[in-house]
């Protein structure tokens, strides 16, 4: 997929893994056997879902953390890593820093004079269309203007390599394709210093609307999976058949390995207890599939459309729909989901008929639920301290991914009255069983 590393090659990663865990556990794989390469004058985007390593490999890359094993390596700088900056998807700002104070940060460690830190911090705000805002401090600022604060703090040093983290996913959308455009632009008029730009995104449309090449990750564990070179010319129409082309064959590429998948070892990294849930509410769940069994759709709808319709970010879509699927719900395949026959049963229901068809899904397969469940059954006090069922899980991922995978299924048992949950006491108990 990666050709060997040419005169222009800025990057170079090969075989990279990256294993997350407690000491003496078995450890979440996150990346497996990753290679990319980047080169001069180009834009690359990472694509895919939430949990699939992106991130890690951008940090990896900007030095930030050190891969389990694998290399990366910068050829045109004799692989030594060339001059690196990071717009990241929270603004970071120093709320105590004016925006001139904020983007000389970085040359103050640098050890430039004050002179020419104040020449160039200037010089990069105006660049980024905030002249005249030097003297603001952030909390003045809206969230757009505070991104772009973040941008000339980055564009200061004068970087080789731009890397960006989700830089426009917490604005409003308006915002978000302003700040877009007037990136794109600065970077076709060669107005900025950098030479490549590697971005993280979870927007198919962004990735096709930015990118020159968009390197598509699946998770369980992260793998490139596709690479889509995209030649249409800059501006880009998102209502040109070719761009709707590009976005439609990204959506079937991010659903070809889940369909692929093995339904009972589920979506998501990890596999039995340790499958890593996303945060998904009932409620969520329960308007998608209300949605779907709407006459418009008839219990099949063509993912693109469907994110446009119900306003919907790929990343917002994509984890709602395989846990409607690990739940048997629904199945995707071919960029399309479609409710299953117990789906279509459950949009039917009254509120007490989906709670107990919830509960029999969550606990057939859902194997952290199940096992909850069992330990309590097996308990003469049919009650278990939730700090059992953490450790087991830490032993396997991350503290916050063990976290955010035990309240997921907190949520989906209280839900199905499969078993109680108590806050205060951090408990888990048969109070009201199903």
């Amino acid at each position: 997929m990666n050709s060997a590393a040419t005169p222009d090659t800025l990057v170079e990663v090969r075989d990279v893994r990256h294993v997350y865990g407690r000491s003496g556990g078995t450890g979440q794989v996150v990346l497996d056997d990753v290679d990319l390469t980047l080169r001069d004058n180009e834009i690359v985007g990472l694509l895919g879902r939430s949990g699939s390593g992106k991130s890690t490999l951008l940090r990896s890359i900007a030095g930030l953390l050190k891969p389990t094993s694998g290399s990366v390596a910068f050829p045109a700088s004799g692989d030594e890593r060339p001059s690196v900056a990071m717009v990241f998807q929270s603004f970071a700002l120093f709320p105590w820093l004016t925006v001139l104070q904020n983007v000389e940060v970085g040359l103050e460690a640098q050890g430039v004079a004050a002179d020419e830190r104040r020449r160039r911090a200037l010089a990069a705000i105006d660049l980024i269309g905030l002249d005249g805002f030097e003297s603001a401090y952030p909390k003045e600022l809206s969230g757009g203007m505070r991104q772009r604060v973040g941008l000339a703090r980055a564009l200061v040093v004068d970087p080789q390599l731009l890397l960006m983290d989700e830089p426009f996913s917490a604005l409003d959308v308006l915002t978000a394709e302003t700040l877009r455009t007037d990136l794109l632009d600065l970077w076709c008029e060669g107005r900025m210093p950098i030479r490549s730009i590697l971005m993280v995104t979870h927007n198919i449309e962004e990735a096709v609307l930015m990118c020159d090449r968009i390197l598509v990750f699946s998770s369980n564990p992260g793998r490139v999976v596709g690479e889509v070179k995209v030649d249409l010319p800059q501006p880009r129409d998102r209502q040109d058949p070719a761009f709707r082309a590009l976005v439609e064959d990204i959506y079937v590429r991010m659903t070809a390995r889940t369909a692929a998948s093995q339904p009972r070892e589920g979506l998501f990294p990890g596999t039995g207890i340790a499958m890593v849930l996303p945060r998904v509410s009932t409620n969520t769940m329960a308007g998608l599939i209300e949605s779907l069994a709407e006459p418009r759709y008839a219990g099949r709808a063509d993912l693109p459309q469907l994110a446009a319709e119900l306003h919907y970010e790929a990343d917002d879509l994509f984890p709602i729909a395989e846990v409607l699927q690990l739940l048997r719900f629904a199945e995707l395949a071919g960029g399309d989901i479609r409710l299953t026959a117990d789906g279509k049963r459950y949009a039917g229901m009254d509120v007490d008929q989906r709670k107990q068809l919830f509960a029999r899904h969550l606990l057939a397969y859902v194997p952290l639920a199940g096992h909850i469940r069992r330990v309590l059954d097996e308990r003469p006090t049919r009650s278990a301290p939730a700090r059992r069922f953490r450790d087991e899980l830490e032993d396997h991922m991350s503290e916050p991914y063990a976290a955010a995978t035990l309240r997921s299924v907190i949520q989906w048992g209280r839900y199905a009255e499969a078993f109680a949950y108590d806050e205060a006491a951090d408990m888990f108990s048969l109070d009201d069983p199903a």
